[in-house]
């Protein structure tokens, strides 16, 4: 399985599990609004019986002997839902379940009058003998509660997710920091040894009779060597606090590109553009940092297959150095942008995946600046950009 495969593999449980988690989400409000739906039905219904009960009394309340003890349990059994009986003129008839306090203040009851009536809740009609009134009632606290469960149910997942990302990524970055530590350290330690034999080779062959064509030979593999000693030391550095100094960035980025237009084909044409007023600083470690421009370098070559054009910009902002390198080669395909960056990706048959993601940690952790794909066309190349900060003391 390539890595392209892994990364889409991964994307699609990824979408299967936000799937799952709308479909297990939108089941819960549907169950929700059915169960309050319900509770609706229940409360109206008791409502019915209770104006049913307050019709039986009012039917004949002259007839003392009449038994009311059915009613009265109805409507003393209502003790949570606030009701008002208006008559024909609108006027207040009778209250239950309002304070104390709030009995005799007509004000307050017109309000609540009026909001009951913009309710969505039906007036019941009471017919009697001699009178027409109609019964308001207003849902308790736990109707309105119910009512607001779905999006209770939604900002509480939605909590809950959001803290189990945070604590994933967290431990997974903290993971991948000691894998990335250990393994940079060990390849370090592993070409010490053979680097210091080969040295020793070197200085043994300097010391020989050999003719100018042998030495030339050595000197070479002298650059090599020095090139590996390089290399190593790079890796020596990662997971440990480098050293910044300050440099003149444009000298870097073109020493850099000097290096590589010497190994790339005679077809890829170099250019480098200063748009800034002078000379610019940064703090950098020099190192690690032309190891990212060359790593960018040596993507567009590939992308690019033998010909094209590589260019870097270099723009200064208020705080800001931005550093852009772009090639005209096969570009980024837009499905493809957001794992750039990640371990292990490559579209190369050979390689580890590892360059982007050792830059981006390279400037975004240990220079404090900013990485990314500032645009890319597929068969027209691909513009990677850096923002480092400005040095203030310059």
């Amino acid at each position: 399985m390539t890595t392209m495969d892994i990364y889409h593999k991964k994307n699609r449980w990824k979408l299967n599990l936000v799937f799952a988690g709308i479909v297990i989400v939108l089941i819960t409000i549907a169950y929700t609004f059915y169960l309050a739906n319900e509770l609706r039905k229940v409360l109206e219904i008791n409502m019915e019986n209770l104006a049913l009960a307050y019709e039986s009394i009012f039917e004949d309340p002259t007839n003392i002997n009449k038994d009311v003890t059915l009613e009265t349990d109805v409507i003393e059994k209502n003790n949570n839902v606030r009701i008002i009986i208006v008559n024909e003129t609108d006027s207040i008839q009778h209250l239950l379940n309002f304070p104390e306090s709030k009995v005799n203040d007509r004000a307050y009851l017109r309000g609540q009058l009026e909001k009951m009536k913009n309710s969505d809740n039906d007036p019941i009609l009471m017919e009697g003998v001699g009178y027409r009134w109609q019964l308001y009632y207003a849902p308790p606290l736990q109707y309105k509660l119910l009512s607001l469960l779905p999006l209770i149910i939604l900002l509480l997942l939605a909590a809950y997710v959001f803290i189990g990302y945070l604590g994933f990524s967290t431990s997974r970055s903290a993971e991948q920091n000691r894998v990335w530590v250990g393994m940079a350290r060990e390849t370090a330690h592993q070409l010490g040894t053979p680097i210091s034999a080969i040295i020793a080779w070197l200085e043994h062959l300097k010391t020989t009779d050999v003719n100018n064509e042998q030495m030339e030979i050595v000197e070479e593999l002298q650059n090599d060597v020095n090139r590996l000693e390089l290399i190593a030391d790079r890796f020596s550095k990662i997971g440990a606090a480098p050293n910044l100094t300050t440099v003149n960035i444009f000298d870097q980025i073109e020493g850099t590109m000097k290096y590589m237009q010497k190994r790339a084909p005679r077809k890829v044409n170099f250019i480098l553009e200063n748009n800034t007023d002078g000379e610019i600083f940064a703090q950098i470690n020099v190192h690690l940092f032309n190891w990212v421009i060359e790593n960018l370098m040596r993507n567009a070559l590939d992308a690019m297959e033998g010909k094209g054009e590589i260019k870097s910009i270099i723009t200064e902002e208020e705080d800001y150095i931005e550093i852009e390198v772009s090639d005209t080669g096969k570009g980024i395909s837009s499905k493809s942008l957001k794992t750039v960056f990640e371990p292990g990706y490559t579209t190369k048959k050979r390689g580890w995946g590892l360059g982007l993601s050792l830059a981006k940690r390279i400037i975004e952790n240990y220079h404090k600046g900013k990485i990314y794909v500032k645009k890319s066309i597929p068969n027209e190349g691909t513009t990677f950009a850096i923002k480092l900060p400005k040095d203030k003391g310059e």
